[in-house]
């Protein structure tokens, strides 16, 4: 039996049906009739269809997009192509549907509608050319300004998904004068403060959101905003308005991940609120008993080390990052993070450089490369490769140097007490090991399998082969000991134990017996502790020509050092103590006019140095080029510079270069390059510079820049033409 309303919209279509007969239902018509049928055609058929599988795919896409907490949460989710791959068939038949409309229906009321579906879904797609031109075309062509106001906002959205700032403003400033619906409030303030909060811009971003917060309804994107909100406070330092929102979150209908970060973070905020809050005390020790967080006592961990570590309590926070890698969370990201906290105390408070190099390497194995920190994480991870490796020789040579002063009878009893020792701490590793192993065969798992290695901290341990950070330190400790050896039987033998230690020349004495990992307990006076006995001393720097050898190379890693320092971990004091050190030792050192120049550089304006050293550069080396980079003509014409251009300076100067006015335009480079020193443009300018030099100090010159060039810009995308100018001497000076 047909029910009522069936019967009555049946009436209705065929009353269209035969009103259109009558007055000719052509798309283009404007009279009555035809209006209403393509209205109602279009909102009944394509335009409903193609509104449904948008907001389908976008349910999906929601539930299937995983928040990375330790982020600042967005305030809208973005528009990832990646993520639509699993609904591109719902996209694609909303795109189809809406273009129905467009082409069949075009005196329809539901075409604006129909053409911001048909934008949003290539945006999706990942089609931006498509969408926006979609999105433009209502703004241009719509005959609803309500609709019209839509598009700009999803259009400014679009902008600032694409990092296009100043678009996204624009379109925000147009559409702060228009009269909206409430609807179309709410989204054009979320957007907005979307806009500020990806710009970096949080009080504004938060200043939109506390206006915008009446506006929403309780549920759990309301509780996602809020979030949000406490997040970017957090980053003001705001920790008490933080809170405020972390509440806000469990009073919107959470998911549990999110309303576990909230808490966290709360937990954490008291804490930096009231630094004597006893950690025991605010329920982290509730929360791990708790069995709904089983996955997530890693993030539990990871905070109680984050507050350890802000009371300068580094073995206790130490201690709960262990424990945070150790609890195995599903969440990979998460122990990326771990990694990294762990890198950076190793760093920083220790000055554990081997170590933190070993973390850096394992939070990159597993960290998301389209998060913020990865490029500054794999910077740093290789700036600390070059680092590690210079930091090591000066070790090793410092200490090989201090065997030599020993005399003869002195310098056998050390090499033997260093044998003996690594010896004793071999066997007692050994039996710790197998104690472990026994243990674990009785207790079935796999903690505290491992000997104390080269973390050492605490006593909760899991098997090496599960941390990818010991064992990259495992790595780099045996090919430090053994150099790369071939996979083979026997490869511990004491006869190639003193061969393979000859043969790749170890770094330091100390380091070279760090790990003896012999088959058979030695004896000394034994040939096996004879053998490594010479080997040991071999090393040492007891001629003249091996101590100049020695104090060469460390002249050369100090001096690596000092740069990596000043320009790969961006940390001037230690730079600067590092350049004075290099000056004390070595008070003729060749590198003695740049490293002047570098620390008048490096000092701040208030140091009172700072002028001594431009001072001693002028002086000692007056006719150098660092000399002219730090005269009164450059400093008067970095002063005079102040913001200007580099581009339009940069082409200035290769105008008058390319004018064959070689004199001059040497002169306005070396009294700009000082102004745009740390700017994208410095190592173009050092580059134009070698080539004037070239044409008008003569080859020597040259020769000098280009060596100065290399070392100064060791980074720079043109190192490989200078060095091939530099190693092909046939090449006509000042060639480009």
């Amino acid at each position: 039996m047909i029910s009522r309303s069936l019967s009555y919209f049946l009436s209705v279509i065929y009353v269209l049906l035969i009103t259109c007969c009558f007055s000719a239902c052509s798309q283009y018509s404007s009279r009555p009739g035809a209006v209403t049928f393509h209205n109602v055609s279009s909102r009944y058929n394509a335009y409903f269809i193609a509104e449904q599988d948008l907001n389908e795919a976008e349910f999906t896409m929601k539930k299937a997009y995983r928040e990375d907490y330790n982020q600042l949460v967005p305030i809208l989710y973005p528009m990832d192509s990646v993520l639509s791959q699993s609904v591109k068939p719902q996209l694609l038949d909303a795109i189809k549907k809406a273009s129905i409309v467009a082409e069949k229906h075009q005196n329809s009321k539901w075409l604006d509608n129909s053409y911001i579906i048909l934008g949003k879904s290539r945006l999706y797609l990942g089609e931006w050319a498509d969408g926006l031109e979609a999105l433009r075309y209502v703004y241009a062509n719509g005959k609803d300004e309500s609709d019209k106001n839509d598009a700009l906002i999803l259009l400014m959205r679009a902008y600032i998904i694409k990092k296009d700032f100043s678009n996204a403003l624009g379109v925000a400033e147009y559409l702060s004068g228009q009269a909206m619906k409430k609807a179309s409030i709410k989204n054009f303030y979320l957007t907005k403060a979307y806009l500020h909060q990806q710009n970096g811009e949080y009080l504004t971003s938060v200043a939109i959101l506390e206006e915008t917060f009446p506006l929403l309804e309780k549920s759990p994107e309301t509780a996602r905003i809020h979030f949000a909100a406490a997040q970017m406070y957090d980053k003001m330092g705001q920790y008490a308005l933080a809170n405020k929102h972390y509440k806000s979150v469990s009073r919107n209908k959470p998911g549990y991940d999110l309303g576990f970060y909230s808490s966290m973070n709360s937990l954490q905020n008291r804490v930096f609120l009231n630094p004597k809050t006893d950690l025991s005390s605010i329920g982290f020790n509730k929360m791990l008993r708790d069995r709904k967080n089983e996955d997530l006592k890693d993030r539990i961990y990871f905070t109680m080390g984050l507050l350890a570590e802000h009371r300068k309590e580094i073995p206790k926070a130490l201690d709960y990052l262990q424990k945070a890698v150790a609890s195995g969370g599903k969440n990979q990201v998460q122990k990326a993070y771990t990694y990294l906290q762990l890198a950076r105390i190793n760093y920083e408070s220790l000055e554990r450089f081997d170590l933190s190099k070993a973390y850096y390497d394992s939070a990159l194995t597993v960290l998301p490369s389209e998060v913020p920190e990865y490029r500054l994480v794999s910077d740093r991870k290789k700036a600390l490769d070059a680092f590690v490796t210079q930091f090591n020789i000066v070790y090793a040579e410092d200490s090989l140097q201090k065997l030599a002063q020993l005399n003869p009878a002195a310098l056998d009893n050390r090499i033997d007490q260093i044998i003996e020792e690594k010896e004793r701490a071999r066997i007692e590793q050994e039996k710790k090991a197998k104690a472990d192993l026994a243990k674990a065969k009785n207790t079935g798992s796999p903690i505290a399998l491992a000997p104390s290695g080269p973390i050492g901290i605490g006593n909760e341990r899991r098997w090496e082969l599960y941390d990818a950070a010991l064992v990259n330190q495992g790595k780099i400790e045996f090919r430090r000991t053994w150099g790369n050896r071939v996979l083979e039987d026997n490869w511990r033998r004491s006869t190639k134990q003193a061969q393979v230690i000859a043969a790749n020349n170890p770094v330091a004495v100390d380091s070279v017996a760090k790990s003896e990992p012999v088959e058979e307990v030695m004896t000394k006076g034994s040939p096996a502790w004879m053998a490594l006995h010479e080997t040991l001393k071999k090393n040492i720097p007891l001629t003249e020509a091996q101590l100049l050898d020695s104090r060469k190379r460390k002249e050369d890693a100090l001096y690596n050092l000092g740069k990596i320092y000043r320009f790969d971990l961006k940390e001037p004091v230690p730079s600067v103590a590092t350049f004075k050190r290099l000056l004390n030792e070595f008070p003729n050192t060749q590198y003695k006019d740049e490293i002047y120049y570098l620390l008048y550089l490096t000092l701040e304006d208030t140091s009172p140095d700072k002028l001594t050293w431009r001072s001693k550069l002028l002086n000692e080396f007056p006719n150098s080029t660092y000399a002219r980079l730090v005269s009164d003509k450059a400093a008067e014409s970095r002063e005079a510079a102040g913001a200007n251009n580099p581009l339009k300076a940069y082409e200035d100067a290769y105008m008058l270069y390319s004018k064959g006015e070689f004199n001059k335009a040497l002169e306005d480079v070396e009294k700009n390059l000082p102004a745009y020193k740390g700017s994208i443009m410095e190592d173009k300018f050092a580059l134009l510079r070698v080539f004037m030099i070239g044409k008008v100090r003569g080859k020597e010159a040259y020769t000098q820049a280009i060596g100065e060039f290399i070392r100064l810009y060791p980074n720079s995308i043109y190192l490989p033409r200078l060095k091939e100018m530099q190693e092909l001497g046939t090449l006509s000076a000042g060639k480009r």
